[in-house]
């Protein structure tokens, strides 16, 4: 194992060098605007002129990110140009510049590690995908943090993300929770009396509303009940990291230092809970090889009427339907933690400074805005309050228009600009999500998980002891225990 990098606060050798950066690390992020709060922090009169850290390179801050779900010019790019301009209004010579990376996520995580390790390109932020913060980390390539950059406003399900082995390694920029979305219009016609499901609702209710909907005359798309993303990739893991923390509580399969923790006993009661969910008498047939687009084009085709997905794509879908036709409630059961978490760069010339831009991009007001814009927040803060409360006005004109010019946003919103389900729905969604195993070697842990579930279904298919019993020895062989 690489050796632990020394934390960016530093770990100075003598009491008056330590006094020494104490007070200079105060200098640096006084300059934070923890988002972009406003007066002087903003770049207004009295802001102080291009502070940084000791050792600094003056240069471009480039962050490396996967696509912005929000569009082009997405809210990502928007916060990083509020941030580029209160530099400018500071006379600092600072500029942060954004790089997004092609492919799916494994092709951005490859890409990632093999830039990292070769120090073939100059990213001096990363934005990573939740699975992988212990796994960079333990690899050396990103850099401590202080601790206060994940303070008690952040959700505690969504902190947890951010830490390895006793120190901060990244701080929650956007998060991600399973949820589920339904066709209104098909409970209607089903004699469904109440159609807007709420936190109440369990699989066994599901699956009832399921054998109702068959039983009543749908328009001939229809076909069956719900459909998810179990095509051999990491949704076929995610689905199944659901089922199994549904069907045992508590169930975590690797403990704090990434070792294997499972028996086949806690496996088996998981594979039963997966088979049940996608049974072919409640799920579309063709969510076994669906991933997030498949599945997302089989719910707007009317094929199923209801549709396990995550919440960016909330703004898709009321784009799409008819007023009154679509609804968004918790996923049944548990639903797994996603999102991304930015980190600093071992190879980073600019360490202070790239911290300093990761607590301006992760603040409060900048996570309104990330809310707004249709992603999940990371902040408490950014749900509660007063419906019309102060909304975000660090970036341009608000949700009015789509950041990818398709016209006026036909997003529900409560008073303040969030979207309507935020509060109530999102939320508690995010607070009781449950982590996927937080493991170095995580790539590994599904990897083993996607190739074993193969045979949960179709010619060959084995029982639950069995298959239990052949994927405890396979993770057995993939992690430490």
């Amino acid at each position: 194992m690489t050796a632990r990098p020394r934390r960016l606060t530093g770990g100075p050798a003598t009491p008056r060098l330590a006094l020494a950066f104490t007070l200079l690390l105060v200098v640096v992020l006084a300059a934070c605007t923890g988002g972009g709060t406003r007066g002087a922090d903003d770049g207004d009169a009295g802001a102080s002129a291009g502070s940084t850290a000791s050792g600094d390179v003056t240069g471009p801050i480039v962050i490396a990110s996967g696509r912005d779900v929000t569009g082009k010019n997405g809210i990502r790019q928007q916060l990083i140009d509020a941030w580029n301009l209160r530099e400018k209004r500071k006379k600092s010579d600072f500029r942060a510049r954004l790089v997004e990376l092609p492919g799916s996520a494994d092709e951005q995580r490859s890409q990632l590690l093999g830039a990292l390790q070769s120090r073939s390109a100059a990213y001096d932020v990363v934005n990573l995908d939740v699975t992988w913060v212990p796994e960079f980390a333990t690899a050396g390539l990103i850099e401590p943090l202080p601790h206060h950059l994940v303070d008690d406003d952040i959700i505690p399900s969504v902190a947890g993300t951010a830490r390895w082995d006793g120190e901060v390694y990244a701080v929650p920029f956007n998060s991600d929770v399973g949820l589920l979305y339904y066709r209104r219009d098909y409970l209607k016609r089903a004699g469904v009396e109440r159609p807007d499901l709420g936190a109440g609702l369990d699989w066994n209710k599901l699956r009832g509303l399921v054998d109702d909907l068959n039983a009543r005359h749908l328009p001939d798309t229809y076909e069956k009940g719900w459909t998810t993303q179990l095509a051999a990739y990491e949704g076929r893991t995610v689905n199944a990291v659901e089922a199994f923390a549904s069907a045992v509580p508590g169930l975590e399969l690797v403990d704090g230092k990434g070792r294997y923790t499972g028996d086949v006993d806690e496996l088996t009661e998981g594979i039963r809970e997966l088979r049940r969910r996608t049974e072919t008498a409640y799920t579309l047939q063709d969510a076994h090889s669906s991933d997030e687009n498949a599945s997302l084009s089989d719910f707007v085709e009317g094929r199923t009427a209801f549709l396990r997905h995550w919440p960016s794509e909330y703004r898709t879908l009321y784009r799409t339907f008819p007023e009154g036709q679509l609804g968004v409630a918790p996923l049944p059961g548990r639903a797994v933690l996603g999102g991304q978490n930015l980190a600093v760069t071992g190879a980073s010339q600019r360490k202070g400074k790239a911290a300093e831009l990761i607590r301006f991009l992760t603040g409060k007001e900048s996570e309104r805005c990330l809310l707004e814009a249709g992603f999940a927040a990371t902040r408490t803060s950014a749900y509660e309050g007063d419906a019309d409360g102060e909304r975000c006005t660090a970036v341009g004109p608000g949700p009015s228009a789509s950041p990818t010019g398709e016209g006026a946003d036909p997003v529900p919103r409560d008073g303040g600009g969030r979207p309507a389900y935020a509060r109530d729905i999102l939320l508690p969604a995010l607070r009781n999500a449950v982590h996927r195993p937080r493991t170095p070697l995580y790539g590994a842990f599904t990897q083993t998980f996607i190739a074993r579930l193969g045979s949960l279904h179709g010619d060959g298919a084995l029982s639950d002891e069995a298959l239990a019993g052949q994927l405890d020895k396979a993770l057995r062989k993939a992690l430490p225990h």
